[in-house]
């Protein structure tokens, strides 16, 4: 670290803003919605849309850090910030195939919870971004932007 840089508890919280708008942005803004109805199907056609949507996931937080960077003069290493992308991208997902976080929830006790708000079979009625499934992958994406911003800073 050169006398000047901020220090590791600054650049945490810079790595970690620039993560998390960097996620909204591209959970809600940029992925297509192909990609949102598909990524979580069984196949190809869902490994497809999901490995596209983490793609452009991961291009909006390398923007994101481009953008810190760029602003405020923040350095960060090459490889601590490929190794914390990674970790963001496969979380990410294993996350949107829909099928490892439900196991997940199931295993921790939060079925009951994941199906909350999920429109009963047969109807449609609630769409909305209220249900646990909702509530358990975005806290899920956060835990993991988390360890990738401890990471890269």
């Amino acid at each position: 670290m050169l006398a000047d840089s901020p220090g590791p508890v600054a650049t945490f919280a810079a790595v970690f803003a620039a993560l998390y708008v960097a996620h909204q942005v591209a959970d809600h803004w940029v992925q297509t919605q192909h990609q949102a109805d598909c990524k979580g199907r069984p196949g190809w056609v869902g490994r497809i849309a999901c490995a596209a949507h983490v793609t452009t996931y991961t291009l909006t937080a390398l923007l994101a850090l481009v953008a810190v960077m760029a602003t405020t003069g923040l350095r960060l290493d090459v490889w601590p910030v490929v190794v914390g992308l990674a970790v963001s991208a496969v979380s990410h997902y294993i996350a949107d195939r829909r099928t490892p976080l439900r196991r997940l929830a199931e295993l921790l006790g939060s079925a009951r919870f994941y199906a909350l708000g999920t429109p009963r079979p047969g109807r449609d009625d609630n769409p909305s971004l209220g249900t646990g499934a909702y509530a358990l992958d975005q806290s899920f994406h956060l835990f993991f932007l988390f360890a990738a911003a401890l990471i890269i800073a």
